[in-house]
């Protein structure tokens, strides 16, 4: 028993868009769960959001492969960048996100290590030579 060619295993072309469009609906659908979760500011468990996505692109990917070369439709060309552009979008709503929660972090350390410390090294709240004593 032989081993079916390549070309024999291959899906046809109407099979293969269909795996793309899927593919590509699935994904976008993903990303513009996570912009609206992070812009409504409600939790968000970036973890599950992060493995939806790759497995997303990994289906992509995949699909991707199945065109072999062959010719791209225009359409395919629009809905990939619609893909992109919700991914920008994506990208820079989770920059603002990590910003702040930089930021808080920041104010955190800070306040611990004022809590923490006795002062003796800071400058006096009253003026003076930033020793501990006047």
């Amino acid at each position: 028993m032989q081993a079916p060619s390549p070309a024999a295993a291959r899906p046809d072309s109407s099979s293969v868009h269909g795996l793309l469009e899927a593919a590509i609906q699935r994904l976008e659908d993903v990303v513009e769960e996570e912009t609206a979760a992070l812009r409504g500011r409600v939790a968000v468990d970036l973890k599950d959001f992060n493995n939806r996505k790759s497995q997303g692109l990994l289906d992509l990917t995949r699909a991707l492969r199945l065109l072999d070369g062959a010719a791209h439709e225009q359409a395919l060309a629009d809905r990939l960048a619609g893909l992109r552009a919700k991914l920008d979008t994506n990208k820079a709503v989770l920059q603002m996100h990590l910003d702040a929660v930089r930021e808080v972090a920041a104010i955190m350390t800070e306040a611990i290590r004022d809590a923490e410390s006795d002062g003796t090294y800071s400058r006096s709240i009253r003026g003076g030579n930033g020793y501990g004593y006047d």
